[in-house]
């Protein structure tokens, strides 16, 4: 099989990617491990910078998340038992964010590549890149028993943390930097309203908590735990209570329970991987870098990976120019960087650091306070979660 551009990983940045080079005639294969339904099976956060909506709408693939997504103009902080609502839309100019699961993001993708007629592999084993330093790579896989061969001119590692992708890369090309936090998020999804129509993030002596949502009738709760914490000690009834504890109590008074739908605990790493690029080898998304859950960066810096580099793709096939491939990782890099900054910022402003005692805690709390009597201050915080400019 020959193709312009070998994509490994059938999430929502390979998928996004192959629908842009579609769009722009270039032809591109999708090689996936695993089934489509155990891709559309994961559950990930949802809120969606501007420039992904953007990207989306652009590439054919906007029309059910306008439809049913949730356009959110703020988002609140509880602390010191207080509530306080950061207004995105007027510290920004206007731009707001989209809270649409990423789920949901994947399922239209997947419609979109079927109805385009995409080449989309599922329960592809073992793929390997080779000649990734060559101006021929390719890649091997096997499925149904048999071997099979991608020819390609470049191929782009969407394959996550874990994936071969970034493997490929020989260890003294490439550098790692990570920092392993000290908990998890406990992550319940209920049938249930949420309990505010706009996300809360929550600073509490007990711990870090997060009300959030996926649809009017669909919620998701989190709550910060140790790394050691066993999900099967915590009943939905416990879950609720912690939850009610860590909330303002106007907040908590009016948190509509149930049974739990899911339950899972995520652990919390930054990390990224320099360069992003290999020869004819380039990553995106988690197979380049991690971030904490909190501020909902991980599948918004996918999408600008994409952006970047279906950019610099198109340049190549359409003029020859090269530049973008060239400078793919570092501008790439620049905007992941301060996104990681943002996320570390938020996540040792609102988590509970046990090692840094009361004084640690008092600290956040002054720095709260402060966030919330200065506009420098919040129109930082604005500009940041609602996403940096590509």
């Amino acid at each position: 099989m020959r193709t312009k551009v070998g994509i490994i990983g059938a999430g929502p940045s390979g998928l996004l990617l192959s629908q842009i080079l579609h769009v722009a005639g270039i032809d591109s294969v999708v090689l996936e491990r695993k089934t489509r339904d155990y891709v559309l099976g994961r559950i990930r956060a949802g809120v969606l910078e501007q420039g992904l909506t953007d990207m989306l709408r652009a590439a054919g693939v906007g029309d059910r998340m306008d439809g049913q997504g949730q356009v959110h103009e703020g988002v609140n902080l509880a602390f010191d038992g207080r509530l306080e609502r950061l207004d995105l839309a007027t510290l920004t100019g206007g731009k707001t964010v989209m809270v649409y699961g990423q789920t949901e993001v994947t399922r239209d993708l997947f419609d979109a590549r079927a109805a385009m007629g995409g080449t989309v592999i599922h329960e592809a084993e073992d793929v390997t890149p080779h000649g990734l330093d060559t101006d021929r790579p390719y890649l091997t896989y096997h499925k149904g028993g048999e071997a099979f061969r991608v020819d390609c001119d470049f191929v782009a590692a969407c394959d996550g943390f874990h994936g071969i992708g970034r493997q490929s890369i020989p260890k003294d090309r490439i550098v790692e930097h990570e920092k392993v936090y000290p908990f998890g998020w406990l992550g319940v999804l209920s049938q249930t309203r949420p309990v505010d129509h706009e996300l809360i993030y929550a600073n509490h002596e007990r711990g870090f908590a997060l009300c959030s949502m996926r649809s009017d009738v669909l919620s998701r709760y989190y709550v910060q735990v140790p790394l050691e914490t066993n999900v099967e000690a915590w009943s939905d009834d416990r879950f609720w209570e912690e939850l009610k504890r860590r909330l303002p109590p106007e907040v908590a008074a009016r948190l509509e329970t149930g049974p739990s739908i899911e339950k899972s605990i995520a652990p919390l790493r930054s990390f990224v991987a320099e360069p992003l690029s290999y020869g004819r080898l380039f990553l995106a998304g988690d197979a380049g870098h991690i971030v904490p859950p909190t501020g909902a960066k991980g599948l918004n810096l996918a999408a600008s990976d994409v952006h970047y580099l279906s950019r610099a793709l198109i340049a190549h096939y359409a003029s020859g120019d090269d530049t973008g491939l060239r400078d793919y990782s570092a501008t790439a890099l620049r905007r992941i960087w301060k996104a990681e900054r943002f996320s570390w910022w938020m996540t040792m402003l609102l988590h509970g650091f046990p090692a840094d005692g009361s004084f640690g805690h008092r600290i956040q709390h002054a720095e709260l306070d402060y966030l919330f009597g200065s506009t420098a201050a919040m129109t930082a915080m604005a500009e940041n979660y609602v996403g940096l400019p590509y």
